[in-house]
């Protein structure tokens, strides 16, 4: 009879992707960050754990919709006061002073709304150029779920 293997915290070891999101399509794009940051792509899956890894998403202003979503699509916030109901369109988002936020809105819809979901999106990180802060954890680019069927293991 076999067991079913079940990951415990200590055997997960993250591994940093870089995405290019110029010219992707937000949905698109996002769908794949969320299951890369919930750990989907690997056989070590568990569900109750942070099995992903972490995500640098470059160029998130140069993101792409279909449509005309730029100007459909509007996002909502409040100030909890009367009256307090903020709206912008996604193409103020985009050309405002920080057009990540779309595609982190995006991102954080597809996760959990729950403790697991917030420790998830802390493993997001979203800049609006080319460059980010994070050569130090070597991050390789992410090529979709079939390049990983092609790595090495790594030796232990």
């Amino acid at each position: 009879m076999m067991k079913t293997y079940s990951a415990k915290a200590a055997d997960l070891q993250p591994t940093w992707y870089v995405i290019d999101a110029e010219g992707q399509i937000l949905g698109r794009v996002a769908s794949q960050i969320a299951q890369i940051l919930r750990g989907k792509h690997k056989p070590t899956f568990t569900p109750h754990l942070q099995s992903g890894d972490f995500v640098v998403v470059i160029n998130a202003d140069k993101i792409a919709v279909t449509g005309r979503r730029l100007d459909q699509k509007i996002y909502y916030r409040h100030s909890q006061y009367p009256g307090g109901l903020k709206q912008r369109t996604l193409r103020q988002t985009l050309e405002g002073k920080h057009p990540e936020r779309a595609l982190e809105h995006a991102v954080r819809g597809m996760v959990m709304h729950n403790r697991l979901g917030a420790d998830i999106m802390k493993r997001l990180k979203v800049y609006a150029g080319s460059e980010h802060p994070h050569q130090a954890q070597k991050p390789v680019p992410w090529t979709g779920p079939e390049a990983l069927l092609k790595q090495p293991a790594k030796a232990e």
